[in-house]
């Protein structure tokens, strides 16, 4: 949601309910910009808040995405160098280009400089890889021993550092998963929640945001879609339509359609499992967590 366009695909509040009560950090971020961060989204979170703090108010962070909710409330991240503002423009990112190696380089690396986080990591595993010879490479240290020293931080523990602000509340909302005689539990809302996506315009979203941001890439072969906010689930799910609307007959475009909307809501499905995992694993079992209401 931080970033321009696809309003409705990442769900960002309406303009008139924006307008009852104050929003921040949506919409601030060119989309062509791949190499903005949780780092970069806490460092201006956290300074949002510091502010409504200071008018005496009562900042409520609302979710989504429980990582960057995470990094706000407790002290989990690890800072490397200071990045380039946030631009269009190309910059040098040493994860992404990290990424580009081969799981089994990247943990024959991490081995050398971090063998205790490299253990604990699959070859498969590029992006924590990435992210762990990143850490060591720009600030000298291994990402294993800076984990441990926010660990032992006062109120620290297993998961991480102490929590940043003592007095948290967090409410977080549950469904039952399995269907159920009574209706609209967990599944079948979120099959209702993509139909209620296309009927408020999601194809019409999805086309001009490939028009403007995307069909070049397409065309040169360069489409990523594992950063920034080409990797939001329901945009990559209807590739293939998109790619291939005009250039197909119309049956053929009607079943691609079908796909992607199946798609779509086979991925929101697992996405709302592995959130339900996230707060479990990592909000509910810490020693430090604020009860939950």
């Amino acid at each position: 949601q931080v970033y321009k366009g696809l309003d409705i695909i990442t769900n960002k509040v309406s303009p008139q309910e924006q307008r009852l009560c104050r929003h921040h950090m949506i919409s601030f971020v060119d989309p062509l910009v791949s190499n903005y961060t949780v780092v970069d989204f806490r460092d201006k979170a956290v300074a949002l808040i510091s502010y409504i703090f200071a008018r005496d108010k009562i900042p409520i962070v609302v979710g989504g995405t429980n990582y960057y909710i995470e990094s706000l409330l407790w002290k989990v991240l690890i800072n490397t160098k200071e990045k380039a503002s946030v631009a269009p423009e190309p910059v040098t990112d040493r994860k992404v280009e990290l990424e580009q190696l081969d799981g089994v380089e990247l943990h024959r690396r991490l081995s050398q400089v971090d063998p205790e986080m490299a253990a604990k990591l699959h070859p498969h595993d590029k992006r924590k890889l990435a992210r762990s010879l990143q850490v060591f490479e720009e600030t000298g240290i291994p990402h294993s021993e800076i984990l441990h020293q926010q660990q032992e931080e006062e109120g620290g523990g297993p998961l991480g550092g102490p929590l940043k602000y003592p007095h948290s509340c967090i409410l977080w909302l549950h469904a039952d998963q399995e269907a159920c005689p009574a209706s609209f539990f967990l599944d079948q809302r979120l099959e209702k929640r993509v139909d209620d996506m296309l009927a408020a315009g999601l194809l019409e979203e999805l086309r001009d945001f490939h028009r403007r941001y995307n069909q070049e890439k397409v065309a040169e072969n360069r489409q990523d879609y594992q950063h920034g906010i080409f990797q939001s689930i329901g945009f990559k799910e209807f590739h293939e339509y998109l790619v291939s609307e005009g250039n197909c007959s119309p049956e053929t475009s009607a079943l691609l359609l079908q796909k992607g909307i199946q798609a779509l809501k086979q991925v929101t499905k697992r996405y709302a499992r592995r959130q339900n995992k996230w707060v479990r694993n990592r909000f509910l079992r810490r020693k430090s967590s604020v009860p939950p209401l």
